[in-house]
């Protein structure tokens, strides 16, 4: 987990297409920043209420451990709103529209791929991947993870049942057999025991087939709306 320990001082602008209370703040240290007040959390019915932020900094966690480095930096922190997630703001490329990338399945993203599937992301939505001037993918929005039911909604199923690349099978067996015991911990210390055994299985099922889940046909697929 982060050791990061943020407070949010000012706040500069809204993402106002965010469905929960999304915020451009800066930091006393004079950082930019975007802070998610838990009390600007959007009541759901499959999620439990005030968790979401927890989630954030939960994915951020899983990605550092893996190794994949796609998440901003997150962390739960304090601001004129209250305790919420707070994440590095990031320069991306505003040129970058994810949409070709992601149709023709470039290899870019399957780091992306598989931290949803690890983290059973229920809302991988085109807008929360964005590219850095420098060319790398940057994953955002992190709050729908680690539910106990299989809730993996994504427009990444062009990998579906396409094996994972070597190098991410390698990245996974080192997981497994390092740091994944502390995050069952530390999704169980903080969502509970339901979370930590699935994200347990899910390893266990990723193991054993090496592939990309397919799409679901009991529930939608694809997040909406898809950006």
């Amino acid at each position: 987990m982060s050791t990061w320990q943020p407070t949010v001082v000012s706040i500069e602008g809204r993402f106002v297409a965010a469905s929960n209370t999304t915020l451009l703040g800066t930091t006393a240290d004079g950082e930019a920043v975007v802070y998610k007040p838990i009390s600007g959390e959007r009541p759901l019915w499959d999620f439990e209420r005030d968790t979401l932020a927890s989630r954030e900094v939960l994915t951020y966690a899983t990605s550092e451990a893996l190794g994949l480095g796609v998440v901003p930096e997150t962390a739960l922190g304090d601001g004129p709103f209250g305790p919420g997630s707070v994440q590095r703001y990031v320069e991306v490329d505003e040129t970058f529209d994810p949409l070709r990338t992601v149709r023709t399945g470039d290899d870019s993203l399957w780091p992306i791929a598989l931290l949803d599937v690890v983290c059973n992301n229920a809302d991988r939505k085109l807008g929360h991947i964005l590219r850095r001037p420098d060319g790398a993918l940057v994953a955002i929005d992190h709050g729908l993870t680690f539910h106990p039911e299989d809730k993996l909604r994504t427009v990444l199923w062009v990998f579906a049942g396409h094996p994972l690349p070597h190098h991410l099978v390698l990245v996974l067996e080192a997981f497994i057999a390092g740091p994944a015991d502390a995050i069952a911990r530390e999704v169980r210390d903080t969502l509970g025991a339901p979370e930590a055994h699935a994200f347990r299985v899910r390893l266990s099922t990723l193991m054993r087939g090496l592939r990309h889940p397919p799409p679901p046909d009991d529930r939608p697929a694809l997040p909406w709306p898809p950006y």
